[in-house]
């Protein structure tokens, strides 16, 4: 494609110094990925800068760069405000603007975006439309799974998954966007005919610095330019403000205030949770999930909403909600043939670890023993709140590594004790997260529910930049069989 038909994508000041005929085969953002002919976004980062690399893709091939400063390099230079904002356009243009072919659903809020973004898609499959996923645990090309490293990818890599979508006859593509997609414009000039805003808590704010500045960032993208229609959460008092005060067709859902779709009447078990959930006073619907926990059933409104937003009949939601068996990693009841329960979640902040040991106590005839830590590089605040929760809700915790990355684990794991230690509660420390869950798994008793929360679906531990396999299903796993053999 010719540089200056990207170049024209991109919305505001945009200049090419340099010849402006060149083709561009490929689009970069590492310059150790550089081939000949790619185009390389010179991103300025808060720990570096792709301009200082910018000589290392000129000698790879690169055939012009996109930058917001001129360099001093033999190949054409696009010129622009934010590389960023370029990107995105670029990037959408390059693979034949696919987001305008599709049909987006965008989901975003602190928790809950995997479990509704699976929901609508079992409703939008049932309902015999052809569907594409993008998240947290991979994207989705209809039923072929895909591995992600990011909530939202990078623009690259969304509008080649979006392409490939359009080329296989995907109608629907659903998608969690992140609080730092919006800040780091990963899905600019993406139009979401609806998108669901499940809930806001303290999470990412070693990035954001603050919540207000965390709430604006995914603020970014309810406008009447990026969606056609928010659902939101009004028992989320935060969230129904902010949305409140906006300009853009909205639907509330809610259990505890007054709302557009609400649920009553709820009952929740081991397995799953049955309510009446009833639209706007036009129709009723007698829920059972095959999920368990007030959250979602706040998820599987959030999910219903969305997909009468689409158009879908009240059959066609209940059937859909109710197909769903699970999501990988998010209040997974492993299948371990033993007396006790072993539950795997991703809960790595303060409101989803008190989430997820509320709705085990709810069901646990015996202890609850929570295994948990948090990821290193990251918020500092919520390690001791994290700590007082598990203290407060657990009978018993093992306090271990998560994804320490450039920190010293046993530091993290003490900055946890803090909070730990105010409650009395019944704790210890094991660093080593392999010997940690023998321990949790060893100490159960008949009616107990072990609780491993962090991981969910990760299938690795990050310590010092490196990260090393870890799939805690398989671990679990392991770890019984040699009980069993030892026994």
């Amino acid at each position: 494609m010719k540089l200056t038909t990207l170049a024209k994508a991109v919305p505001g000041p945009v200049t090419i110094a340099g010849y402006e005929g060149n083709q561009v085969t490929s689009l970069c953002t590492d310059s150790r990925k550089v081939e000949p002919g790619a185009l390389f976004f010179c991103i300025p980062g808060t720990r570096m800068d792709a301009h200082d690399f910018a000589p290392q893709a000129v000698e790879a091939g690169a055939s012009a760069l996109v930058v917001q400063r001129k360099l001093d390099l033999p190949v054409p230079q696009v010129v622009v405000p934010d590389v960023r904002l370029a990107l995105a356009y670029m990037a959408a243009e390059f693979y034949g603007r696919p987001a305008d072919q599709l049909k987006m659903v965008g989901i975003t809020g602190t928790k809950g975006k995997t479990t509704v973004s699976f929901l609508i898609k079992s409703v939008l499959d049932g309902a015999g439309h052809k569907t594409g996923l993008i998240g947290t645990v991979g994207s989705m090309v209809g039923e072929e799974r895909i591995p992600a490293q990011l909530t939202t990818p990078d623009p690259v890599e969304i509008h080649r998954l979006l392409r490939r979508m359009v080329d296989e006859g995907i109608e629907y593509v659903v998608m969690e966007v992140s609080a730092h997609a919006m800040a780091m414009r990963r899905v600019d000039g993406i139009f979401f005919q609806v998108v669901g805003f499940t809930n806001f808590t303290q999470d990412h704010l070693d990035f954001f610095g603050d919540m207000d500045s965390y709430l604006k960032a995914k603020l970014a993208l309810i406008a009447k330019e990026r969606c056609g229609h928010v659902v939101y959460n009004a028992d989320d008092e935060r969230v129904n403000r902010a949305i409140g005060a906006l300009d853009i067709p909205h639907t509330a859902i809610g259990i505890r205030v007054p709302s557009d779709i609400h649920a009553n009447d709820i009952e929740i078990c081991e397995r799953g949770c049955g309510y009446q959930l009833t639209f706007s006073k036009r129709f009723k619907l007698d829920i059972r999930l095959q999920l368990a926990g007030v959250f979602n059933v706040y998820n599987s409104m959030m999910a219903a909403a969305m997909c009468d937003c689409l158009g879908m009949t009240p059959q066609q939601i209940q059937s859909g909600l109710e197909r769903l068996k699970g999501v990988p990693g998010r209040i997974e009841l492993l299948e371990t043939e033993t007396p006790y329960r072993v539950i795997l979640d991703y809960a790595h902040s303060p409101d989803a670890l008190e989430n997820i040991l509320k709705t085990v106590r709810e069901t646990c005839k015996g202890r609850v023993i929570a295994l948990f830590g948090c990821g290193g590089d990251r918020d500092h605040d919520k390690r001791p709140i994290m700590g007082e929760i598990g203290g407060r809700m657990a009978d018993h915790c093992i306090l271990t590594s998560d994804n320490p990355r450039s920190e010293d684990p046993l530091a993290i794991l003490a900055e946890i004790e803090r909070g730990i230690r105010l409650t009395g509660g019944s704790y210890q420390v094991v660093e080593n997260r392999r010997e940690a869950i023998r321990i949790a798994l060893t100490m159960a008793r008949p009616g107990d529910v072990v609780v491993l929360a962090g991981k969910g679906h990760e299938t690795y531990q990050e310590i010092k930049g490196v990260k090393h396999p870890f799939d805690e299903k398989l671990v679990v796993k392991e770890i019984l069989s040699e009980m069993t053999n030892e026994a």
